[in-house]
């Protein structure tokens, strides 16, 4: 498949991306000559091994990450993409908090932390 033009983009959290990737493992009807034949659902390889990726990793409902991630974009020094991985990942430590925002040009105070935590032990 060969992508000519993007028409939009969005910033999924892992459970939105695995409810994207909801593969049936039901089995496909096809007719044939008059006959029903029952026929396993191909699915390629690469969707295959993202759904196994988002099962494995989600932690939180599609509907719970959505909810977390507009409660974290009200704090101070969030960007959405920050608040996607913070609902991905949820980290229980500051430490694991501060890792997160290791790349940005600033830093956490410890309230902000404290804010960030409180908010992400409300959805578990």
């Amino acid at each position: 498949m060969i992508v000519k033009e993007i028409l939009n983009e969005t910033i999924l959290t892992l459970p939105e991306a695995n409810e994207m990737l909801k593969i049936t493992r039901g089995e496909v009807k096809k007719e044939h000559e008059g006959d029903v034949e029952e026929e396993e659902e191909e699915i390629r390889y690469e969707r295959r091994k993202a759904f196994e990726h988002t099962t494995k990793f989600t932690k939180l409902e599609s509907e719970k990450s959505r909810a977390l991630i507009n409660d974290l974009l009200q704090l101070e020094k969030m960007k959405e993409e920050i608040a996607v991985r913070i609902a991905d990942l949820l980290p229980k430590s500051k430490n694991e908090v501060r890792a997160i925002y290791a790349k940005e040009r600033f830093t956490l105070t410890e309230a902000n932390v404290d804010a960030i935590l409180d908010c992400i032990a409300e959805y578990e």
